[in-house]
């Protein structure tokens, strides 16, 4: 399959929604993580990141990254870009520092409401540079 970062960043984002109005942090909190992680490869993309369409993958394998050190990535990219200006995200800090793709083998009450209240914020502040990009006509 072909690997669609925008929309799989709308569909992540979607699905942790209800999963925490639903109060299931755990998978919430987790689908948060890959929900910034696609948003910010979508912006990547749009930066100058190098993609290999028959490998469908980043070409750099320090891109092939998930949201807990796609941030750092992202920010080399925005920050090389001249069209990367005006997108700085509304968050200080990597806020999936403390976030790993591995947390999907963790019991569930390793999880609450704050920790996925705030991988909530970071994946909000991906979205809203998503949203501008798209509004902007980025991609």
């Amino acid at each position: 399959m072909q690997a669609d970062f925008l929309d799989a960043h709308l569909r992540h984002w979607d699905d942790a929604e209800q999963l925490l109005h639903a109060q299931r942090w755990a998978n919430a909190d987790h689908l948060y993580g890959f929900a910034a992680e696609c948003g910010l490869k979508r912006l990547m993309l749009a930066f100058g990141m190098p993609y290999d369409p028959v490998k469908n993958r980043p070409q750099n394998e320090k891109d092939r990254r998930h949201a807990d050190e796609v941030w750092t990535r992202f920010e080399s990219y925005r920050s090389g870009s001249v069209l990367g200006a005006g997108y700085v995200p509304a968050i200080v800090g990597n806020p999936f520092s403390q976030w790993t793709a591995s947390q999907r083998y963790a019991h569930h009450s390793n999880f609450d409401q704050t920790r996925a209240n705030g991988h909530r914020a970071g994946a909000e502040a991906v979205r809203t540079l998503v949203l501008k990009a798209q509004q902007e006509g980025l991609f």
